[in-house]
């Protein structure tokens, strides 16, 4: 998918050799996880060593070969192990001094395709928060839109970008009008599912690049209203009963069918390039508490209340299922977003390479364990492996 004259990946390639000096490598996967550890009052433990680590895959023991503990939002204690030798790859440029990084990777998605003209001043007021609350010096972030705002912010540590980036942000998302107006076919308003498509393939591209990068913190701030295949559908059976009365009573069936899976089959793609990727998502709903539908829009109050329902039950699913949160139902997002600021300033992340040979094997799962009384451990419990993909014939 191309945004202007540019890719996903030369936005973040642009960034990448100031993340990590570590190799990418061909035929070996470094596997990289946030680990939080906790004592019995919630207080972060900071005092952990690489050897009071335990790291299964599988119920395998691994071999740590990268350590590192970011505390405050600064790293400290970085070690690691030298990989493999002859195994080619790509060698990346020398990082930015750990001393003057945090170690996270924040990117923000804005899917402005999912945000109604009328917020925009909202989805605005939103972006100072998060660039006060969240994106702090020292933090190096991305920006990037599924829509007509057109942003584009390559990996960069300079905050000027986020004023620059909120500048331009503007809402380009379907009204209720303008779902309830628009043809519908087998599937259901074809616009609809359009953007939606458009949204979670320039999400699993972005997540996709974020993949290649390792031994940092990496959080996607996804801003949306979430998602519906098939919204308003007895509003819209209602009209389309009114123009064809034949089709009244299958039309609605069938588009609910296709619509659920086909929903179902996107937010996985998504949520499991981002469990690939070891990528925390954060997705906020700029809607706040809602009370119904504008006056001016012609939809029940029921079935408007539905419908943010199911967009919501969207959201959720993208942060739940990658270790993450969704604010929802939130007309103050400060506390929100303190909150995901110390989830994501205090942690170790711990890098291994599987011991698992087989390939096939996609799904694996992790399980760390600390030498310590009373540590409680947070963390990924599973990752997916890249499909293998088999050489074509000529």
């Amino acid at each position: 998918m191309v945004f202007g004259t540019r890719t996903l990946g030369t936005i973040l390639a642009a960034g990448l050799g100031t993340v990590a000096a570590s190799q990418i490598r061909v035929g070996v996967e470094l596997v990289t996880t946030a680990v939080t550890v906790r004592d019995g009052r919630g207080q972060f433990i900071s005092d952990l060593k690489q050897q009071d680590f335990d790291v299964f895959e599988d119920g395998v023991r691994q071999a740590i070969v990268t350590f590192s503990l970011t505390h405050g939002g600064r790293v400290y204690n970085v070690s690691g192990s030298t990989p493999p030798s002859g195994l080619e790859g790509i060698l990346l440029p020398d990082p930015r001094p750990v001393k003057n990084t945090s170690g996270r990777i924040i990117l923000i998605l804005v899917d402005d395709r999912h945000l109604e003209p009328s917020q925009t001043p909202r989805v605005r007021a939103l972006f100072d928060t998060v660039a006060r609350e969240l994106i702090h010096e020292g933090d190096m972030f991305g920006i990037l839109s599924t829509g007509t705002s057109s942003i584009e912010i390559e990996l960069t540590y300079d905050r000027r970008r986020l004023e620059q980036a909120k500048s331009k942000i503007v809402g380009s998302g379907l009204r209720p009008r303008d779902i309830l107006e628009a043809p519908s076919s087998a599937q259901g308003p074809a616009e609809v599912r359009h953007n939606a498509h458009v949204a979670f393939s320039t999400a699993y591209d972005l997540l996709q690049q974020l993949g290649k990068v390792h031994d940092r913190r990496k959080v996607l701030v996804y801003i949306s209203n979430g998602y519906d295949l098939n919204p308003f559908a007895d509003a819209r059976a209602k009209r389309e009963a009114e123009r064809t009365p034949q089709q009244a009573d299958t039309a609605p069936r069938q588009q609910t069918t296709f619509s659920e899976a086909d929903l179902v089959s996107e937010l996985s793609e998504v949520t499991r390039a981002a469990v690939r990727a070891n990528v925390s998502i954060y997705a906020i709903d700029p809607r706040g508490l809602t009370a119904g539908a504008d006056i001016s829009e012609p939809i029940d109050t029921v079935e408007y209340q539905k419908y943010v329902t199911k967009t919501q039950d969207t959201l959720r699913v993208l942060s739940e299922q990658t270790g993450g949160r969704a604010i929802i139902n939130r007309n103050n997002f400060t506390e929100s977003l303190k909150r995901i600021d110390a989830e994501t300033s205090d942690y170790y992340m711990i890098g291994y390479y599987s011991n698992n040979p087989d390939a096939s094997q996609r799904k694996r799962t992790i399980e760390i364990t600390v030498r310590r009384q009373g540590a409680s451990v947070h963390h990924r419990t599973e990752y997916w492996m890249p499909a293998v993909k088999t050489p074509s014939r000529r």
